[in-house]
């Protein structure tokens, strides 16, 4: 079973109910101080840690005395654009006494199924957690509406933990892990340790409903969980009420522990293996060499590229005489990388116009074969 004392790269996520005092319409800024000495803890230990954070709708309809009732979509719209504002500063307010910088990154459903922009999403998170910021992802209510929302911070979340390679997805809840059926309504329910797979009898088992301010019941943790653990990602579901909700699970709390299927790395691997290039970047002998040391295809050992592709797509990566190395996400159009080929990442700024991307493929956006370390070896 996973740790949490484990996990190096962790996504957490706070539902409305916990965060915002549903009678109040308040934070509760004892819970949150508590969350930010788990954060510390964890950090601490050297794990980066990303928070998805409901809660803006919650604090922004108290400002505006909008009252606990539905709201029309403008009305959603304008108390998120008023409580973003007050949950980033809470979070800078107890985060910073740990000197542990914050960033607030808010996010579409878009933002993940646009190959461009899920780049640009996770290349933003990988440089802030590289320099030891605490990003605070929410999804962007201001602008989102129905067609292009998640509609949940469940599996928000979990696609965040996607994004970022993440190896644990922590969702503090109003329950304290996955039951056999609801146990206010069924005495005979029983939790679950872990779940090793989502059959389709666990899938039966989830309810709708969610309760106070949160939108997500478990049929949307259970999507979480398909989504993260496919991914190389355990996840895991516990109470969060506690006051140090981490340490709390971390010393044996209730949870229902999701098993990653694989490692994080290797699910993202097999993901982009199976797409179909569509169009391919030609490399010289140093290029091949430099990947078969771990390395990041920069556009100096670009020789010709062909095909026709933007941001984000797939692109085969051939040898000199041709013959497919791997397959990489391109972080160029092809206009762009035909105009780059052969010079060097300093040279970027002037020849676009504008400043780029040291890498044409970067090495985590890319997956080599066999052949190609044959190549390296005895290049």
């Amino acid at each position: 079973m996973a740790t949490l004392s484990a996990a190096r790269r962790i996504v957490i996520k706070i539902g409305s109910a916990l965060l915002v005092d549903r009678t109040t319409g308040q934070l509760r800024a004892d819970w949150l101080a508590g969350l930010a000495e788990d954060v510390a803890m964890l950090k601490a230990r050297g794990a980066d840690v990303i928070l998805v954070s409901s809660g803006s709708i919650a604090l922004g309809r108290g400002v505006l005395n909008l009252g606990l009732g539905a709201l029309a979509l403008e009305q959603s719209q304008a108390a998120a654009a008023v409580g973003q504002v007050g949950l980033a500063a809470a979070y800078e307010r107890v985060l910073t006494p740990h000197q542990i910088k914050i960033a607030q990154v808010l996010v579409t459903l878009e933002d993940s199924e646009n190959r461009r922009r899920y780049l640009n999403s996770r290349a933003t998170l990988e440089t802030l957690l590289s320099f030891g910021v605490v990003p605070i992802v929410n999804e962007n209510d201001t602008i989102a509406t129905d067609e292009i929302r998640y509609g949940d911070n469940d599996r928000l979340a979990a696609q965040v933990a996607v994004t970022v390679g993440a190896d644990q997805l922590i969702l503090l809840s109003d329950v304290d892990g996955f039951y056999s059926a609801n146990p206010q309504q069924d005495p005979t329910a029983h939790r679950y340790e872990v779940i090793e797979e989502i059959t389709p009898e666990i899938e039966a088992m989830a309810g709708d409903a969610g309760s106070g301010l949160s939108k997500g019941g478990m049929k949307t943790k259970l999507m979480a969980a398909k989504t993260a653990t496919n991914a190389g990602c355990a996840m895991a579901i516990t109470e969060g009420s506690v006051l140090r909700p981490l340490q709390a699970l971390e010393q044996g709390a209730n949870a229902t522990w999701f098993t990653a299927q694989e490692d994080p790395q290797a699910a993202r691997k097999r993901w982009i293996a199976a797409m179909s290039p569509k169009g391919a970047v030609h490399l010289d002998a140093g290029a091949v060499r430099a990947m078969g040391r771990g390395k990041s295809l920069l556009p100096a050992g670009v020789t010709l590229v062909t095909g026709q592709f933007g941001r984000g797509d797939p692109v085969a990566l051939l040898a000199p005489d041709g013959a497919m190395l791997g397959l990489g996400l391109t972080r160029y159009t092809i206009e762009e990388a035909r105009a780059l080929a052969g010079h060097r990442s300093d040279e970027i700024e002037a020849l676009l116009g504008y400043p780029g991307r040291a890498a044409l493929v970067h090495r985590d956006d890319m997956v080599v074969t066999a052949h190609h370390l044959h190549l390296d070896e005895t290049a």
